[in-house]
């Protein structure tokens, strides 16, 4: 496992690299459970076989430009835009209870209302219709946009329930997190029939899910130093490094490495599945960072929104260099943005915020 610190200095127009012998920096335990995280102040451990990066994309670059456009229904927390097309961002209303369309080309929403108390959490788009998260409901929702109608997939048994993040696989099946059940979920696509695996780990709060390109569900586990997968029927949990380590939310790679963002402590790390090796490198923000929504895009390089810094930031980094870039500012201030979705057709990243609004950032060409 290899730990990396880059420490940065801001003038002008450029940001620099610069050593520190600075003592080490103080660091977050979340001490509340669930989504209302209270953070208090607690020595950090030394990790060992800390360096310096160097950032060679020191020079701002006009590259990018973020647009949010507010959404109609306040103090609703609009969250985890879904792409369906250029003219169809999906999106849910967690606060009130809804799932809705945009279309960035003119500005219109579309709201579908759900039954008062569903919570819903995400939403993700198939030709069937759009699933949602019934996090307070204890269901996975259908919802056929043409109708209206919504068909609800309710989870067995008597845990919670609170069903949190989704996603496809190549054959249709959804793959799902149980935050507070401690679960790890899966929804056939043909039988409609929902199997939960226990996490072995207990209060290990089953958090940001991914699926990989061989239909492998991959799990960040807030509520420990973990990640973990599901292999033959069981949950297989991978410890991080450092005991305080939160991973909150992944981004798969295009070359099937899976990058997780460390809330608790500021780093972003890399997992390797191939070979089992971790790497890890610190956030610019550094212990006040609380990195959470994640993406990566087509050319490998990863991004992160910094939510303790307000306004939020999103900041690049680009592992060929291993260096991070200048953190650009959320418009709105954000916040807290929760999660991203990458867009490849168009190059660009969409995410919802806690100021009301639904953002594009426009990234740079991979040309």
């Amino acid at each position: 496992m290899k730990v990396f610190e880059p420490r940065y200095l801001l003038i002008g127009a450029l940001l620099l690299s610069c050593t520190s012998s600075a003592e080490s920096p103080e660091s977050p335990v979340i001490t509340e459970s669930l989504d209302n995280i209270e953070i208090t102040e607690q020595p950090r451990s030394t990790v060992s076989n800390e360096r310096t990066v160097i950032n060679e994309g020191a020079v701002i670059k006009e590259w990018s430009v973020i647009k949010e456009w507010k959404v109609p229904w306040k103090n609703s927390l609009p969250r985890d835009p879904w792409v369906e097309n250029a003219g169809t961002i999906w999106f849910v209303g967690q606060k009130a209870d809804y799932v809705a369309t945009f279309n960035p080309a003119d500005g219109e929403f579309k709201r579908y209302d759900l039954d008062a108390g569903t919570g819903p959490h995400t939403v993700i788009v198939d030709k069937r219709g759009a699933w949602y998260a019934g996090n307070t409901a204890s269901h996975v929702g259908l919802l056929n946009p043409q109708t209206g109608a919504v068909e609800k997939f309710v989870l067995p048994g008597d845990g919670p329930g609170d069903v949190h993040t989704m996603d496809f696989t190549s054959t249709g099946d959804i793959w799902f997190t149980v935050q507070g059940g401690n679960q790890i979920g899966l929804l056939k696509g043909d039988s409609k029939k929902i199997t939960l695996h226990d996490v072995p780990t207990k209060h290990a709060r089953p958090y940001g899910l991914l699926v990989d390109r061989n239909d492998k569900p991959w799990v960040a586990l807030f509520g420990t130093n973990k990640l973990a997968t599901v292999e033959d029927n069981r949950v297989v949990e991978i410890t991080l490094p450092r005991a305080e380590n939160r991973p909150r939310r992944l981004a798969i790679s295009p070359d099937g490495m899976v990058w997780y963002v460390d809330y608790a402590e500021g780093h972003l790390g890399r997992y390797n599945p191939m070979t089992g090796s971790i790497d890890e490198w610190r956030m610019p923000g550094k212990e006040k960072s609380r990195p959470y929504a994640v993406a990566a895009d087509k050319r490998g390089v990863i991004w992160i929104v910094e939510t303790g810094p307000q306004p939020n930031r999103l900041v690049s980094f680009d592992p060929q260099t291993q260096s991070f870039g200048t953190p650009v500012e959320i418009p709105s201030g954000g916040g807290a943005v929760r999660n991203m979705m990458y867009d490849a057709k168009e190059n660009s990243l969409w995410f919802g915020t806690d100021t009301d609004t639904i953002g594009r950032a426009r990234l740079p060409s991979a040309d």
